[in-house]
């Protein structure tokens, strides 16, 4: 499924074809979103309101990543397809900047045997058990295919301190599978674990995605990858395409469909992308970082990691008296702040960044945790009072 390629690579020509794919994906997912809706319903894919810890209040469909798979997978075959009888992205002389039939392969199979799955949990509510088993079956299929870390660009100039200088750091063997299957299976966690409120998961991914794309289209790159810019961007068009629907007040979710397809999805793009772990890592800071620090909270709690509760960040900000909508935005503008930063550091300095992140996060945390606990008890102390004002929007329930 790769091209030949001519005399030289065109980005005036990939480009149009990038976004041109980009267009229909977002097309298609808008359009059977509703198709997906139906079927969540017939099958019985219904998330319920709970006075634990979900935020609606009314019946909502699940399984609404359907149409972003669908999307995803049928535009990305179609525009490799396309592509080989028009040549409009072609890269010669640079073979790591090519994709393998059997990477493609693994990549949408690996998205569409997440959605099956996905759909099941959406209707069934399957033991976390099963659910890890399956994502370290789905991280076996991609490392099974080549997808795997090979290494760190590490600069002469900014060294990473505990790698030898030089240009790159190689791993390979076991440590390369180990690795890459736990950034797998850890990206697909993070993605499903900030899938707390209406859009929040989808808009997220969304950003993460599109600045992948950018990286790999980026022309002043020594190696440009358009054929990974085309992947990411068709996910970005299906996203995109989605999130109207999903956007609060949500008509449907993405559900355990979606997310775990698209969290996939981004681990394998981030390393076929060369040197885009670390930043995914970086503008991915908040799930990975939110889903770090709960784990490690149920963990000394003697909880299972997997336990579902409201101490996730977005729970925070719902605590501390935002409107469902202002919390998604909030999380939407620090991911494009960490978005903007990965673009301008390089990738060293992106471990750095994220090092930091990942500290100042936990502190974030639990600031945030104690004055959430303050307000809620504030609120409740209010609400035993007779008043004639609203109080705002109620805490996630």
């Amino acid at each position: 499924m790769t091209p030949a390629a001519p005399a030289a690579y065109d980005s005036s020509t990939a480009l149009p074809f990038i976004i041109a794919a980009l267009v229909a994906a977002m097309a298609l997912s808008f359009l059977l979103t509703p198709v997906a809706i139906r079927i969540a319903r017939r099958v019985g894919a219904i998330d319920e309101p709970d006075e634990g810890r979900r935020v609606h209040r009314q019946p909502v469909p699940r399984g609404g990543g359907l149409a972003v798979v669908t999307a995803f997978v049928g535009v990305g075959i179609a525009a490799f397809l396309i592509n080989d009888q028009v040549n409009a992205i072609a890269v010669p002389n640079l073979p790591a900047s090519l994709i393998q039939p059997w990477q493609l392969a693994a990549l949408f199979g690996g998205c569409l045997l997440a959605a099956g799955f996905g759909l099941l949990d959406d209707r069934y509510q399957l033991l976390a058990r099963w659910q890890l088993l399956v994502q370290l079956g789905l991280a076996g299929i991609a490392v099974f295919a080549g997808i795997f870390i090979g290494g760190f660009s590490n600069s002469i100039d900014n060294p990473v301190p505990f790698l030898v200088s030089g240009d790159s750091f190689q791993i390979g063997g076991v440590v390369a599978v180990v690795l890459s299957i736990v950034w797998i299976v850890g990206m697909i966690n993070s993605v499903n674990f900030i899938d707390g409120l209406d859009g929040l998961s989808t808009g997220v991914a969304l950003i993460a995605v599109a600045t992948l794309a950018y990286l790999s289209f980026e022309t002043g790159s020594k190696t440009p990858q358009p054929f990974v810019a085309l992947l990411c961007a068709v996910l970005a068009g299906a996203l995109a395409g989605f999130l109207p629907w999903n956007f609060h007040p949500a008509k449907v979710f993405i559900g355990t469909t979606g997310v775990y397809a698209v969290g996939f999805a981004l681990a394998v793009l981030s390393i076929l992308g060369a040197a885009k772990v670390a930043v995914a890592m970086l503008v991915l800071g908040v799930p990975i970082i939110d889903t770090f620090w709960i784990i490690i909270r149920r963990l000394s709690a003697k909880q299972s990691p997997f336990t579902p509760d409201r101490g996730h960040f977005h729970h925070r900000l719902l605590d501390l008296g935002l409107t469902h909508r202002s919390a998604v935005l909030v999380i939407y503008a620090i991911c494009a702040v960490l978005a903007v930063l990965s673009v301008v550091l390089s990738s060293t300095a992106s471990l750095y960044a994220f090092a930091g992140i990942v500290v100042g996060g936990g502190l974030v945390l639990q600031l945030m945790t104690r004055r959430s606990r303050e307000a809620l008890d504030a609120r409740s102390y209010d609400s035993d009072a007779p008043s004639d004002e609203p109080l705002g929007e109620p805490p996630a329930t």
